[in-house]
């Protein structure tokens, strides 16, 4: 077994996991990680995304460029064209982001699950009346970016952003080892929620983009503030922002999750399954 191997072995270990990556200065540590990824002295970087490299499987081979100024430049490359084949089907809304695939299906009049045994509620999530309503028996499938993902994410369908409710909060890690031992965990930690209508038949599908440890900020194309930890929430936000279906819509800082809600008529897609593994562009959901 290789020394990289064993380090890796040693860290998927759940108490030293949790440990290393949840029992520390967690907001602290997101605001250090914010300023030290954009240094752009080049041992600097170079070092950095050797050890980003070493403890994940970091694929650069799809990136636009080769040469990054920072390991945040890596970290919010952008793809070369064509690498995500946006889904046609106009009856198929799709995956905004590359992702493993978490907790997904119908939800429970309101309630619904983190992971197996940890239910937390729409209400909680969202603080908002009329999204809850809209969703109540609805569909929802979490997508998770591991660190070495592409982190830009895509409008799922031709829609209109209507608005965004910016909610400040913790910055716990959102990996399954912490999803199995802190509840209610996506509605402690930091997000945005991004109230869409689909063009076409006027339906509303809601992203909640959830940021976690070293992450803490999401940016939006449409909206003129960066939403970090600085940012004081909840802010509710109007807006008017049109996309096309696949167009890029914004991306994290760093990485962490996104929780696609829709209305009861729709259906998950045959491939969605948790643990799957998807790229964005793919179909996640059928229309009715």
């Amino acid at each position: 077994m290789t020394l990289r191997s064993q380090i890796l072995r040693l860290f998927a270990q759940e108490d030293l996991n949790f440990l290393v990556t949840n029992r520390i200065p967690r907001r602290l540590a997101t605001q250090f990680m914010g300023w030290f990824s954009k240094i752009e002295q080049p041992l600097v970087r170079d070092l950095s995304i050797a050890l980003w490299r070493f403890f994940s499987d970091l694929d650069l081979s799809e990136a636009k460029k080769t040469h990054f100024r920072s390991m945040h430049d890596c970290f919010v490359r952008e793809l070369k064209d064509g690498s995500r084949p946006v889904a046609a089907d106009e009856k198929v809304l799709i995956s905004p982001c590359d992702a493993i695939i978490g907790a997904c299906g119908a939800i429970a009049d309101t309630t619904l699950h983190q992971i197996k045994g940890f239910p937390y509620t729409l209400d909680d999530l969202m603080g908002d009346r009329e999204l809850v309503e809209r969703h109540r028996n609805g569909r929802f499938v979490t997508l998770r970016l591991k660190s070495s993902m592409y982190h830009r994410f895509h409008a799922p369908h031709d829609c209109r952003v209507e608005q965004v409710t910016y909610i400040s909060g913790d910055t716990w890690n959102v990996n399954p080892i912490a999803l199995r031992r802190v509840e209610r965990l996506f509605c402690k930690n930091e997000r945005a929620v991004l109230k869409t209508r689909l063009s076409a038949a006027g339906h509303v599908v809601t992203l909640v983009p959830v940021a976690a440890i070293l992450v803490a900020s999401i940016r939006l194309h449409f909206v003129d503030v960066l939403l970090s930890l600085k940012y004081r929430g909840p802010t509710v936000i109007a807006c008017d922002a049109h996309f096309r279906k696949g167009e890029e819509m914004g991306w994290f800082e760093q990485g962490s999750t996104i929780i696609v809600f829709a209305p009861p008529e729709f259906s998950l897609c045959h491939s969605v399954k948790e643990g799957a593994i998807i790229r964005m562009g793919e179909p996640l959901m059928r229309l009715p």
